[in-house]
């Protein structure tokens, strides 16, 4: 009850909720294409590495618009925004939903659906900036549960699917989209910690900053992990275990659900014991779990090992976040973009490893071994990151400050 007064007092509730709701349908319409990926592999006769391709592409094409967006929402606000992803994000809708037989169609269809998870730049520095250091974690959780809008892709695409078809699916997501475009308008407010405009390449200089890449590449592995599997596992689920498009929808969901609504919790415990401290303990968890899946177990095991897997990377995207604000603090709608933009290359790469690599091998197997292995990479560039941040950081208080003396 504490932390929800807190919540309350310290900065806008309707601002927060209004991220929430924004961030929620645009992950949503972000991936889509991989909830719909078996019905439309199906539909253009695709190969495994294709179809790791197709349901890549939006991923791949967010993480570009991420750094876009970023930009924006540190000269023009994450308001403005925000109303200008929803307004492109129906383009490609619509494009689905009327047209998009083609496979070069669905390449651009899947492009311009990037804009939808670029979301991720405007409404966590929207959270950011209204909350006070020690309600960091919290808040940009909240705001970053968003991503439970994969839930409701994998969930109720297929249904949908199965009776108006793929395309229908496209038509029928304007209007969640539009709902929450009225609801934005009507109660998100730019925070008041809105920082200056400044010339363009300042904006880049947080690419020499050691920090900046150690973020990148943690984020790459959580929030990448948790974005590819989402899109790729309906795939997985059919092709290794036989099970209908429904069905590995709602397997699909199961998984999801643990990696959507832990994410505050990542933020929350980070708070309290540090988010250095929980990103070890889960890397080294995400590396057993993977490992556990590519013995490819029976479908009872393996929706186990891939429940607590993506709880691990949903609390790894809580952490990850909240260390960022405190690091970057004027500079927070870039990082975020450019951090989000490093887990949309890893969400990139996770369909296209499991694809590629079963077309070559001939097994799933190979692809989460890689991906256990990827865990313990992890492990050695956080430990590299907190020797890095032992000699140029200091705590003050609840804030985490440069140490100007080292």
């Amino acid at each position: 009850m504490k932390l929800i007064t807190n919540l309350r007092q310290s900065g806008h509730a309707p601002s927060l909720l209004a991220s929430f709701l924004y961030f929620d349908v645009s992950f949503m319409i972000w991936v889509l294409l991989g909830a719909l990926g078996v019905f439309i592999t199906e539909d253009f006769q695709l190969s495994p590495a294709e179809k790791g391709l197709v349901v890549a592409i939006p991923i791949l094409a967010g993480s570009f618009f991420r750094i876009i967006m970023g930009v924006l929402t540190d000269r023009i606000g994450p308001r403005p925004t925000a109303i200008g992803g929803m307004l492109v994000t129906m383009v490609p809708l619509v494009w689905g939903w009327l047209f998009g037989n083609q496979l070069s169609e669905l390449f651009f269809i899947g492009i311009l659906l990037g804009v939808a998870g670029a979301s991720f730049s405007a409404a966590l520095p929207m959270a950011s900036r209204w909350y006070p250091p020690h309600l960091q974690g919290v808040a940009m959780g909240i705001a970053g549960a968003g991503n439970s809008g994969t839930v409701l892709a994998t969930l109720f695409g297929p249904r949908l699917a199965e009776q108006i078809g793929w395309h229908g699916v496209m038509g029928v997501a304007l209007v969640p989209l539009a709902f929450v475009f009225i609801t934005y308008i009507l109660f998100a407010k730019n925070p008041p910690a809105q920082p200056e405009p400044q010339p363009m390449m300042n904006y880049f200089n947080v690419l020499k900053q050691k920090d900046t890449w150690y973020f990148g590449m943690l984020y790459s592995v959580t929030f990448g992990g948790f974005i590819g599997l989402t899109s790729y596992l309906s795939i997985f689920f059919s092709e290794q275990y036989g099970l209908s498009k429904v069905q590995a929808g709602d397997f699909v969901t199961l998984c999801v659900i643990a990696g959507s609504f832990v994410r505050p919790i990542g933020g929350f415990i980070s708070d309290k014991v540090g988010g250095q401290k929980v990103l070890t303990v889960l890397f080294i968890l995400l590396a057993v779990f993977m490992f556990g899946i590519s013995t490819l177990p029976s479908l009872t095991f393996v929706t186990i090992l891939l429940f607590l897997g993506m709880m691990c990377l949903g609390m790894g995207n809580g952490a990850v976040f909240q260390l960022v604000p405190q690091r970057f603090q004027k500079e927070i709608g870039m990082i975020t973009g450019i951090v989000g933009a490093a887990g949309g290359v890893g969400g990139f790469f996770v369909p296209n490893l499991l694809g590629t690599l079963k077309q070559t091998t001939g097994t799933y197997a190979t692809g989460f071994m890689v991906y256990a292995f990827i865990g313990i990479v992890a492990i050695i560039v956080l430990m590299m990151a907190q020797y890095s941040w032992k000699k140029t950081w200091v705590v003050k208080g609840d804030v985490t400050i440069k140490n100007e003396t080292v």
